[in-house]
């Protein structure tokens, strides 16, 4: 590939893409923020555990015979209860970590 193909790029292009900010922005995110996507996490694994749990009763009594959406609906509340756990079990080292540290 040639540098033919680069027609866009001008004086004024190169001048204005140097002087563009590159500070990233930084989100502040206080405590209440986290809690709130905390708890949205733990009702998104409530509700997809609820929705595991309807295909199942509605393959048990012959609604349904598509096995696919069953194991589907299984594995998607599995991996969210897993995800759940894991995040749980970091904020609680890290809570450990936090208590343990002298002042």
């Amino acid at each position: 590939m040639g540098i033919e193909a680069l027609t866009n790029v001008t004086s004024e292009y190169i001048k204005a893409a140097a002087n563009a900010p590159t500070k990233l922005e930084q989100k502040n995110e206080d405590f209440g923020a986290v809690f709130k996507a905390a708890q949205n996490m733990i009702n998104d694994a409530n509700d997809l555990e609820t929705a595991a749990k309807s295909e199942e009763i509605k393959f048990a009594l012959g609604y349904s015979e598509n096995t696919h959406d069953l194991a589907a609906a299984m594995t998607k509340a599995n991996l969210a209860l897993q995800f759940t756990v894991a995040v749980r079990d970091k904020a609680m080292d890290a809570y450990k970590e936090i208590m343990n540290m002298q002042i």
